[in-house]
């Protein structure tokens, strides 16, 4: 299975490139990765039926007196609960089914693990956003269907992004967008009828929230999944394929990290801190055997330094995989991780632990010291290879000792042989990774080369000289890092750049920073107004709706977040006026109107009043920038 297109594939509606479906998104390829997907969606519709039932039957369990209901409800959620394990193992096999996910071209090396995209149900913005718009913005909400409509395609389109950057790009453009309607339209303080559904990718189970911190966790989280599904898409044959993957796994790693700290109280498991630092360290330690790889690409030469760098990089894996193992193997994330990930985890774990003593078992093997060779080198380098020489045993007097290089050669290749058992020990343990065939015949291989290598030193009396191989130190050239997500890169427009609620022309200021200003006269206002400076300045003021206007006939109180960028002009009040400071203002002048900056990343809250002579107290109420995305501290619950 791979992402070429079927010969079943239902034809598009529209000719390719005619831009019918965005960039980034066409739910009609039918690949095995979405088949895989639509089998995942299919599941949690299950899981969720699953446990409905068995919430039902525990709580009827609660209130049942009769001994035979009692009995019979315990039969009936014993059945429950079998049937729900069986669809949680069936979903641990969607998520090791690694070879969809590999690149097409044959490879003999060990598949990578990808993330699954999460599911979501649909969601309706017309209603609540219609209805928002005419209360707080008193405009007409359906003068923006075409704005809603967009919001809703886009969202629908993130349900099925392609893998690759276009992918990406879609999926981070509708993380960016949900920024802009979060400050427009979900205000801290009240719930906006709106429900948002996601299912916890590892277990299936739906998490529901009516605000936008789950949405917008899910589609971080989708973003790092998409990018572990192009880090195992990339060909690593090639050296161009392997820094690609790379870099994948890196920025995975990085948005799944800013998604752990951003949303630190995500009420789904599968993006909880525990389960996300996981899953960094899996991303981190896959884009680290994709290092290995690619320093093994052009060929392992039998040559001293080449072998000391390859053995120390098989360490350097070797070690991160150990540690991922043992996080893996923590409460709570033992209880949901996959089973067939940790096990795979181990495997890797001993599999380059045994390439590590094995390549350091043939440079001590092979090694002869010929003329002209830097033997101060050598040393240096067999010395850094260890924490620690084995007892009796110094760097320079090994590399001339023909019988101690090959003694401590042998014992290193006992080691690995040890390693190599393990390895495919554990890999027949889990059913699963029995079946990843190409995992079965690279441990074989592997294990079947150190024994044949060590069968062709042994020695009868082997058993009692060989002495205890130290282990090899792990470094890497390349050390791989997190890549945290660059949102200021991508230019995305706020599908709702023209809803603007704020002081207009013929609105009168009531304050300014708790300054009454009703009787101030317009010079006195300007001069208040510059004495703040560049400080952000908050302002509250009363418009006069007219009463033939087809919307309620309520005056508005605004409370807005000015920064010191937006003009503020005095408009039909001539020098003369400006003078005279005692002068009323009429109601017919335009006593404020704002600058034609389009782009206001502060949006006002809108408070309606009745029309009548006595007005409420108002209200001061800011809403964030719809850039409070980039900052983490924002998002925090």
């Amino acid at each position: 299975m791979t992402d070429a297109l079927l010969p079943a594939a239902p034809q598009p509606l529209e000719k390719e490139n005619d831009g019918y479906f965005r960039k980034g998104c066409n739910p009609l390829a039918q690949t095995g990765r979405s088949k895989l997907q639509n089998q995942r969606a299919a599941l949690n519709q299950q899981i969720l039926k699953a446990v409905r039932m068995r919430t039902g039957a525990e709580n009827l369990l609660k209130v049942a007196t009769n001994p035979k209901v009692r009995e019979q409800v315990r039969l009936e959620l014993s059945f429950v609960n079998s049937d729900l394990q069986m669809l949680k193992e069936e979903l641990e096999g969607l998520n090791i089914s690694v070879g969809v996910y590999q690149n097409t071209e044959e490879a003999f090396t060990i598949p990578l693990i990808p993330l699954g995209l999460k599911e979501t149900k649909d969601v309706d913005f017309s209603v609540v956003l219609k209805d928002f718009i005419l209360e707080h913005y008193s405009e007409d909400g359906y003068l923006y269907e075409d704005e809603i409509a967009d919001l809703m395609d886009l969202r629908q389109a993130c349900r099925t992004p392609s893998r690759d950057e276009a992918g990406v790009e879609l999926l981070m453009t509708y993380f960016i967008q949900l920024g802009f309607v979060e400050s427009r339209f979900f205000p801290p303080t009240r719930q906006m009828g709106l429900l948002f559904t996601w299912y916890d990718s590892l277990t299936g189970v739906p998490v529901s929230q009516q605000n936008l911190l789950l949405e917008k966790a899910s589609v971080l989280f989708n973003t790092g999944a998409l990018y572990t599904q192009i880090g195992t898409r990339c060909d690593r044959q090639t050296q161009a394929g392997l820094e690609s993957a790379i870099d994948a796994f890196q920025r995975a790693a990085g948005v799944l990290n800013y998604l752990k700290e951003t949303f630190t109280h995500t009420p789904s498991y599968d993006m909880s801190p525990a389960m996300l630092s996981v899953l960094v360290k899996m991303m981190l330690a896959q884009a680290q055997e994709s290092v290995f790889e690619k320093i093994s690409l052009p060929g392992i030469r039998n040559e001293f330094f080449m072998l000391v760098k390859v053995a120390q990089e098989a360490a350097k894996v070797g070690e991160v995989y150990q540690q991922l193992h043992a996080a893996m193997s923590q409460v709570p994330v033992k209880e949901n991780i996959p089973y067939s990930w940790a096990s795979l985890a181990c495997v890797k774990g001993h599999h380059y632990s045994a390439l590590a003593h094995y390549f350091t078992a043939i440079l001590l093997i092979d090694h002869q010291v010929k003329p002209g060779t830097d033997l101060d080198h050598q040393e240096k380098c067999l010395s850094q290879l260890y924490d620690r020489m084995p007892e009796g045993l110094t760097p320079l007097a090994t590399l001339k000792n023909d019988q101690q290089r090959r003694q401590l050669g042998k014992s290193h290749l006992r080691r690995a042989m040890t390693h190599h058992e393990e390895s495919v020990r554990e890999a027949s343990l889990c059913k699963k990774l029995r079946s990843i065939e190409v995992l079965q015949k690279v441990l074989c291989a592997a294990q079947e080369r150190s024994r044949l290598t060590y069968a062709q030193h042994q020695e009868d009396d082997d058993l009692l000289n060989l002495i205890d191989a130290p282990s090899v130190v792990a470094k890497t050239e390349q050390e791989v890092d997190i890549i945290l997500p660059q949102f200021s890169k991508l230019t995305v427009t706020d599908f709702f750049q023209k809803l603007v609620a704020g002081a207009r022309e013929g609105d009168y200021i009531v304050s300014i920073q708790l300054v009454d200003c009703k009787w101030l006269t317009v010079s006195e206002v300007m001069k208040l107004l510059k004495s703040f400076g560049e400080d952000e300045i908050e302002m509250k003021v009363v418009s006069l709706l007219d009463s033939t206007s087809s919307m309620h006939n309520k005056s508005a109180t605004y409370s807005v977040g000015m920064q010191k960028t937006y003009s503020m002009i005095c408009l039909a009040i001539d020098d003369d006026d400006k003078t005279d400071k005692t002068k009323k203002i009429s109601k017919k002048l335009s006593f404020l109107s704002w600058g034609t900056n389009k782009n206001r990343q502060k949006s006002a809250s809108t408070l309606c009043l009745p029309s009548v002579g006595v007005a409420r107290p108002q209200v001061k109420k800011k809403l964030p920038s719809p850039f409070s995305l980039l900052n983490s501290d924002s998002s925090l619950y």
